[in-house]
C-alpha cells in the first residue's frame, strides 16, 4: 500500500464503522418513507450510501466511467439486510482497492461522465478523498436527519447525539 494512503485507509475504516452504526438504525418498515416528494426514500438513500464504496472500487479500475442516473432515483432495497450486505461487501472492496493501488494508478486521471459530459475529472487519489469519504459523509448526514424525523434514535457520529453519548 502507498504510504500516503495509510491515513486514508485508517479514516475510511473509522468512518465505515460510524456509517454502519447509522445504517443499522434504518427501520425495515420505513424503507419507502420520504421526507419530501423530491427526496429519495429512506431505503434508496441508505442503499446509495451502502453502494458507494463497492461502485467506486469497481469504477476506479477503469479510466472513464459513464454514470447511469435513473429518473426514479437509486434502487429501492427490499430489506435492511440488503443494505447491510451491500455495505459490508463495499467496505471490503474499497479496502482492497486502497491497499492495492499502485503509485501510477493513484496519479492517473479518472473521469466520471454523465451523457458524455464530464462530472468529475481528477486523479484516482483525489477521487478517493472526494467521493469515498466526503460523498458518503454528506449522505450519511442526510440519513441522520431522516432518522431524526422518524423519531429513530440517532447514534453517535462525532462526539454526542441527542440520543447517545460517546462518553
Amino acid at each position: 500500500m502507498l504510504p500516503d494512503f495509510e491515513p486514508l485507509l485508517a479514516e475510511f475504516r473509522e468512518e465505515a464503522a460510524t456509517t454502519k452504526r447509522v445504517l443499522e438504525r434504518v427501520p425495515e418498515d420505513k424503507l419507502s418513507w420520504k421526507p419530501h416528494a423530491k427526496s429519495m426514500s429512506l431505503g434508496q438513500l441508505a442503499l446509495h450510501i451502502a453502494a458507494v464504496p463497492r461502485n467506486l472500487a469497481k469504477g476506479l479500475q477503469q479510466e472513464t466511467v459513464e454514470a447511469r442516473f435513473s429518473p426514479t432515483g437509486p434502487t429501492q432495497p427490499a430489506s435492511v439486510q440488503e443494505i447491510m450486505d451491500t455495505f459490508e461487501t463495499g467496505v471490503r472492496d474499497m479496502e482492497a482497492c486502497i491497499q492495492n493501488m499502485s503509485p501510477d494508478s493513484a496519479k492517473g486521471s479518472w473521469r466520471l461522465l454523465a451523457e458524455g459530459k464530464p462530472i468529475i475529472n481528477r486523479t484516482r487519489a483525489g477521487v478517493l478523498r472526494s467521493v469515498v469519504c466526503n460523498h458518503i459523509y454528506h449522505h450519511r448526514g442526510q440519513l441522520s436527519v431522516y432518522l431524526r424525523l422518524l423519531d429513530v434514535p440517532v447514534p453517535v457520529i462525532y462526539g454526542r447525539s441527542a440520543d447517545e453519548s460517546s462518553i
